[in-house]
């Protein structure tokens, strides 16, 4: 789906840089960092409920250690 993306000067000389140092054009680098961030931000959801699981099923434990 085509969208627009509007960067400041700044932003799009590093992305610019970026790509030129990668060899890959600014939209593929684009894409790779629209990516990463996806795929970040849904592995720290994850481990987010995965860290509230084991505060669950260790609850005691943890709070006779005084965490």
């Amino acid at each position: 789906m085509p969208m627009t993306l509007r960067l400041t000067e700044d932003e799009q000389e590093a992305l610019r840089e970026q790509a030129r140092a990668e060899g890959i054009s600014m939209q593929e680098a684009a894409r790779r960092a629209v990516r990463e961030y996806v795929d970040r931000s849904q592995h720290r959801a994850r481990a987010t409920k995965a860290s509230g699981r084991v505060r669950d099923a260790h609850a005691e434990a943890l709070e006779r250690l005084g965490r």
